[in-house]
C-alpha cells in the first residue's frame, strides 16, 4: 500500500505487534467511541501478549504520535498520525452485507430518463446507507453533442431557454426579455443557431464559434439578445454537476454548539466549486487495497478548512468509459469504520458505472 503520509511528516514502521494492537484500539474506538484500555485489547489480540507488555507497547504508540491519552481516561484513542498510518498500511476493505446490496440494487432499479437523475440518486442512497453526507458528480459532459436549442414563451416578458444533448440531459432556464421583443425575431434566432450547433459537442463551444453565431444574427436580423440566453444554458450544461444529500448528517459529528460556526459549516458544503477541488481525485494519494481498488481518504487535518478538523473525507472515481469520469464522495467523523466505508465504496462505484452505461447503451 502506498505511504499517503511521505509529505505529512515520515512515520517509522511498526512491529507486527504493534501494527496489531493499533488496529485494534481504532477497531474498539470505532464501535464504542470510548478510549480503550491494555486489558481490552489483551482479550481482542489474536496473539497472545501480557497486559504489562500491551502498556509498554502503548506507550510506545503514543510517543510516536499514533495514539493520544484521554484526560478522563488511562485509555488511548487514536491520534490523526495514527489513523493515517492505519489507512495506508492496515486498512482491510470488507464485504458489503446482502442486505446493503438489495438495497444499492433496488434503488438503481428505477426508471430513470436523464443521467443527473441517477447521478442524484446516488448520492441519496450512500447518504441513506451511512448516515453522512455524500456527494456525487456525474461524468464529464465535454464529449457530449447538441441535439437541439428552443426557445418556449412563457409570459409577454419571459421566456424559457432548452437545450437539448445527446445523453438524454435537458437543461432550461429562465429568462425575463426586453420589452418588444419580437416573437419572430427570436423564432428566426433559435432556428440560425439550430444550424450552427446541433450535432456540435460542448468541447466544440468557444467564443469564435460564439462570435461567428452573434455576426450571423445581426446580418440576418435576428434577435441579438438570445446568444446571451444560449451562452447560460451552454455554461450550465457543461458545468459539472454536483448532487449532495444527507447535509443533516454533519451535526450528528459536529462537536461544536457555536450556531456561527454550524452556518459556516454548511455554507462551506453548500459550495460547489470548494467541494469539486475537496474530491478531486488523484491516483497518487489514493489507498491501493489492491491493483483495481482506489479509495482516496484525507482526514481532517488533511483538509483546507477547521470546520472540518473531525471529519474525514472518502472519494472513490467512476468510469462510465467513453462517456467519461465521475467521482463519489462521503464526509463523515474521522472516527467512521473505514474498512465498511471503503468496502461499500468500492462496491457502489461499479454498480452505478454499470447503471450509467446501461442507460447510455439504451438511449443511444
Amino acid at each position: 500500500m502506498k505511504n499517503l503520509s511521505a509529505n505529512k511528516g515520515a512515520i517509522k514502521m511498526l512491529t507486527q505487534r504493534q501494527e496489531l494492537i493499533l488496529k485494534t484500539i481504532i477497531k474498539d474506538f470505532t464501535q464504542t467511541h470510548e478510549p480503550v484500555g491494555s486489558k481490552t485489547v489483551m482479550n481482542q489480540l489474536p496473539i497472545k501478549v501480557s497486559s504489562a507488555t500491551i502498556r509498554n507497547e502503548m506507550a510506545a504508540l503514543e510517543e510516536q504520535g499514533l495514539l493520544e491519552k484521554t484526560h478522563s481516561s488511562s485509555g488511548r484513542v487514536p491520534s490523526t498520525k495514527g489513523y493515517r498510518y492505519y489507512l495506508d498500511h492496515l486498512v482491510d476493505p470488507v464485504e458489503i452485507p446482502a442486505s446493503v446490496y438489495n438495497q444499492i440494487v433496488c434503488q438503481l432499479d428505477q426508471p430513470f430518463h436523464q443521467v443527473n437523475e441517477i447521478v442524484q440518486e446516488a448520492a441519496k442512497i450512500l447518504s441513506d446507507l451511512t448516515n453522512y453526507t455524500a456527494f456525487a458528480a456525474g461524468p464529464e459532459t465535454h464529449d457530449v453533442a447538441i441535439t437541439g436549442f428552443r426557445v418556449v414563451p412563457l409570459s409577454s416578458y419571459q421566456i424559457m431557454a432548452i437545450l437539448v444533448t445527446d445523453d438524454g440531459n435537458v437543461k432550461n432556464q429562465v429568462y425575463t426579455i426586453p420589452h418588444g421583443s419580437n416573437g419572430e425575431e427570436i423564432e428566426k434566432a433559435v432556428r440560425l443557431i439550430n444550424d450552427q450547433l446541433v450535432g456540435k459537442h460542448l468541447s466544440e463551444l468557444n467564443d469564435d464559434l460564439f462570435n461567428n453565431i452573434a455576426h450571423h444574427l445581426v446580418a440576418g436580423g435576428s434577435a441579438p439578445e438570445i446568444l446571451d440566453l444560449l451562452q447560460d444554458v451552454v455554461k450550465d450544461a457543461a458545468s459539472e454537476q454536483m448532487y449532495v444529500d444527507g447535509q443533516l448528517n454533519l451535526l450528528n459529528n459536529y462537536e461544536s454548539e457555536d450556531v456561527s460556526k454550524i452556518k459556516s459549516l454548511y455554507e462551506l458544503i453548500d459550495q460547489n466549486d470548494i467541494i469539486s477541488s475537496l474530491m478531486g481525485f488523484n491516483p497518487h494519494d489514493a489507498v491501493s487495497l489492491n491493483q483495481k481498488s482506489q479509495i482516496q481518504v484525507k482526514l481532517g487535518s488533511e483538509l483546507p478548512s477547521d470546520l472540518l478538523k473531525n471529519y474525514s473525507l472518502l472519494t472513490a472515481e467512476y468510469s462510465v468509459g467513453k462517456y467519461g469520469k465521475g467521482t463519489l464522495a462521503l464526509l463523515g467523523p474521522t472516527n467512521m469504520p473505514y474498512s465498511q466505508m471503503i468496502g461499500l465504496l468500492e462496491y457502489f462505484r461499479n454498480e452505478l458505472a454499470k447503471k450509467l452505461l446501461d442507460y447510455y447503451d439504451r438511449f443511444k
